[in-house]
C-alpha cells in the first residue's frame, strides 16, 4: 500500500492504495464517485472514461500510481456553476440516454474532441468517437447531440 495523492476534479485528495490499483477503482470505491462506470475492465468499452490532463482516457486499465500530479476530471467535473456542460445539455436535449449506462464515455470522449476542435466534421466525430460503445443503439442521437454542442 502506498499514499497516493490525485487532483479529481480539481480538488486533491489522499488514498492509500495498491499503486497497481486501476484509476477506476480509486474513483469509485475510495473517492465515492458513481461517473465513470466499471463496463469491460478491458479499456475497450468507454464506460470509465475520465480526462487526464484533458486527454479520454480508460481508467478501468491505467493505474493509479501514474496519476500522481496530473488532473482528471469526471463527468461530475465537467459542470460549471451547478449547470451542466453544453455537451451534458446537448445530450438531455436530444433525450439520447437510454439505459445510459454508457454516456460518461460518450460524453466525456466528445467534451475533450470539442475542445481540440469545436466544429467537427462527422468524420471527425465518428473517429474520436471510436471504440465506444452502446448496447441501446443510440448512435443517431449521440451524432445529433455532439452536432448540437458543437453549435451551442
Amino acid at each position: 500500500m502506498a499514499k497516493i495523492e490525485l487532483n479529481v476534479d480539481g480538488k486533491a485528495h489522499s488514498i492509500d492504495a495498491d499503486a497497481d490499483m486501476p484509476l477506476l477503482y480509486a474513483l469509485r470505491d475510495d473517492l465515492g464517485l458513481k461517473n465513470p462506470k466499471f463496463g469491460c475492465g478491458l479499456a475497450q468499452c468507454g464506460a470509465c472514461t475520465v480526462l487526464v490532463d484533458g486527454e479520454p482516457t480508460r481508467s478501468c486499465s491505467i493505474p493509479v500510481e501514474s496519476l500522481a500530479g496530473r488532473k482528471i476530471t469526471t463527468l461530475a467535473g465537467i459542470q460549471k456553476d451547478g449547470k451542466p456542460h453544453k455537451v451534458q445539455q446537448a445530450f438531455i436535449d436530444e433525450e439520447v440516454p437510454q439505459c445510459g449506462y454508457c454516456m460518461n464515455g460518450w460524453i466525456m470522449t466528445s467534451v475533450a474532441m470539442l475542445e481540440k476542435n469545436p466544429k467537427p466534421t462527422d468524420a471527425q466525430i465518428e473517429e474520436a468517437l471510436t471504440g465506444l460503445k452502446c448496447r441501446c443503439g443510440t448512435h443517431v442521437s449521440i451524432m445529433r447531440a455532439i452536432r448540437r454542442a458543437a453549435t451551442a
